[in-house]
């Protein structure tokens, strides 16, 4: 499966804990990634720049649905399933570390 053209779904629902060029600090759940053009195409597709963490997410049916608006609530479903417990009584917090 190819990624459906100007979808952006997996650029603005999910985190991104890697750096990325514009945003050392990666990004925010739900924050629209600074590469991501107006045209919704990743302006670092196919660049040595592009982060790891993105070259491997490939495309799915599950994932992707047959609209974008599918991708988006599935992975903001995701996200939200897999966001780390930062302590007893607290629930579905993002970790942030400091140096």
């Amino acid at each position: 499966m190819k990624c459906r053209v100007g979808c952006a779904a997996c650029c603005i629902a999910i985190s991104i804990s890697s750096p990325i060029p514009g945003m050392p600090g990666g990004k925010a759940a739900g924050l629209r990634c600074c590469q991501l053009g107006e045209s919704g195409i990743c302006l670092l597709f196919g660049l040595p720049s592009r982060p790891p963490i993105c070259n491997q997410l490939q495309p799915s049916l599950e994932m992707c649905g047959t609209t974008s608006a599918q991708a988006y609530d599935y992975l903001t479903n995701l996200e939200a399933e897999t966001k780390p417990i930062t302590g007893v009584g607290d629930t579905m917090k993002p970790v942030a570390c400091v140096y």
